[in-house]
């Protein structure tokens, strides 16, 4: 039990890093969005239930098992929220270099 669910936490941890690695590489806002919303979600499930195999009392697992079916809902929905805000409010993919290089040189 104390092997499995080292390697959840484990591989959660690891999750969790390659989301934070994603929103600093990735090169517009939505990829970046993508990204964390992807590895968020998969993380705090590996997570939570290498705590839920590590803890022997059956009200902190129940406890454990709420968060993770909350946190399996929420966050796809608060991504699936964001991305639409963006949306809305005409958030361009992917910004154009070069109309943005040209309009600060022409402008004094």
């Amino acid at each position: 039990m104390n092997i499995s669910s080292g390697l959840l936490l484990l591989i959660g941890s690891f999750l969790c890093l390659t989301g934070g690695l994603g929103i600093l590489r990735f090169p517009d806002f939505y990829t970046r969005m993508h990204a964390v919303g992807v590895t968020d979600t998969l993380a705090t499930a590996m997570i939570l239930i290498g705590l839920i195999f590590y803890n022997p009392d059956f009200l902190v697992d129940v406890k454990l098992m709420i968060i993770l079916l909350m946190a399996i809902f929420i966050s796809p929905t608060a991504s699936h929220a964001l991305a639409n805000a963006a949306r809305y409010d005409e958030l361009s993919m992917q910004k154009d270099s070069k109309s943005d290089s040209e309009s600060t040189s022409s402008n004094p």
